[in-house]
């Protein structure tokens, strides 16, 4: 088989090999325990204090606003529940979008069965919340509105400073999941008015298992795990001083970098869509047109709703990596359709039908000519099924 062409980068982003560089010191040779008293252990407190510095310049919070966590999952986890049991006594009312990562909703539905009442906020066809009716729906019982920066199927981006600003004038508590859109986009948590903001480094060509959460200095937030005492006695365990160093150098990379990556990738994205729609009679976009991340491309075709693992399959079968949907929906036993694109308007036969295409670091225009080429080609084949 030739070189793989990976376009699966909004499910994970291989380990970018500087990253891989900077971490390796502290599996073997810098490997205290940041909580020790000894030179070795003080020398991981300083770097992680490093880190934790440098994460929060990028996203203009304080240095003691940062907790390092083990994913985005539990961040949100954290974010959410820590919120509701540490505010019980203003409200049990949370807002959520309805096109929020499963670790946001599946959560929710706990929450539900701790006593507490979820609005899920809809979105227009394009993916963008409805503001109005936000405004409306928050009452003097709500505690917090969780909207995802940029969505993890559609790449839509949510307008988070005119939401942001909405939460504030309500004196509600506002939480973004920013995992999609992190060293893709600016993010500054005072223009946003953010008071929780998680962050994940796999996604960022980071190493797995490493996470973040802003939590605004002054918000009352109950812990998710008891032990030592560590990140502010909000977040126990010892910490992954090599995981969280990986971390940080993949974020510095992501924002060194991002003027001319996300010009690359904008490119990359339009070349690819104006190669398929212009082929492709039956082919649609999913999400906003141009309010979007500049990797992602998610695209339904009318006629082949049926055949979409089929079409995963062959494209795997010729090397090419691409998904259809969230990789964490894999793991729907009840094979469900996607929840995004039914909330934007696709019924479930033609939201099971779409594939998203998302474009990383290390692809280049050539892998693009292979994928269309490949794409095409492999379109030919099931369009006998439909004739």
């Amino acid at each position: 088989m030739e070189k793989r062409i990976y376009l699966d980068n909004a499910a994970t982003t291989p380990l970018d090999p500087r990253v891989l560089e900077s971490m390796m010191p502290f599996f073997s040779q810098k490997f205290g325990n940041a909580s020790s008293m000894h030179s070795l252990g003080t020398e991981s407190k300083n770097t992680l204090e490093i880190c934790r510095q440098q994460i929060s310049n990028y996203v203009n919070a304080g240095t003691d606003e940062i907790i390092f966590t083990s994913s985005g999952t539990e961040s949100n986890n954290m974010a959410l529940k820590g919120i509701a049991f540490a505010n019980r006594e203003k409200g049990n009312h949370i807002i959520v979008s309805a096109i929020e990562h499963d670790c946001i909703l599946n959560t929710c539905k706990w929450l539900e069965t701790q006593g507490f009442y979820i609005t899920y906020l809809p979105v227009d066809n394009t993916g963008i919340v409805d503001i109005g009716k936000l405004g409306k729906y928050i009452s003097h019982k709500t505690i917090m509105v969780s909207v995802m920066h940029a969505n993890n199927e559609i790449g839509t981006i949510q307008p988070l400073e005119e939401i942001g600003k909405l939460c504030k004038e309500r004196n509600v508590y506002f939480h973004s999941d920013a995992c999609q859109s992190f060293g893709k986009m600016p993010i500054d948590v005072q223009k946003m008015n953010l008071d929780l903001l998680t962050l994940n480094s796999h996604k960022i060509y980071g190493p797995k298992g490493v996470g973040a959460l802003y939590i605004r200095k002054g918000i009352n937030i109950t812990p998710l795990i008891h032990g030592g005492g560590q990140e502010f006695e909000l977040r126990s365990s010892t910490e992954n001083i090599a995981g969280i160093v990986g971390f940080v150098k993949a974020a510095e990379l992501c924002i060194s970098e991002f003027a001319s990556e996300t010009k690359r990738l904008t490119t990359l994205r339009n070349k690819l869509t104006e190669s398929i729609f212009s082929s492709m009679d039956n082919a649609y976009l999913n999400g906003h047109p141009t309010l979007r991340l500049p990797n992602n491309v998610n695209i339904g075709i009318h006629g082949l709703e049926g055949e979409t693992i089929r079409l995963l399959l062959l494209l795997d079968e010729e090397g090419i990596a691409v998904s259809a949907g969230s990789a964490c929906s894999s793991n729907d036993k009840n094979n469900s359709a996607s929840h995004v694109l039914q909330a934007i308007g696709l019924n479930p036969f033609e939201a099971r039908g779409s594939i998203r295409i998302s474009l990383g670091r290390f692809n280049t225009e050539t892998d693009i000519d292979k994928f269309i080429e490949v794409f095409q080609q492999t379109i030919k084949q099931l369009n006998p099924i439909f004739s």
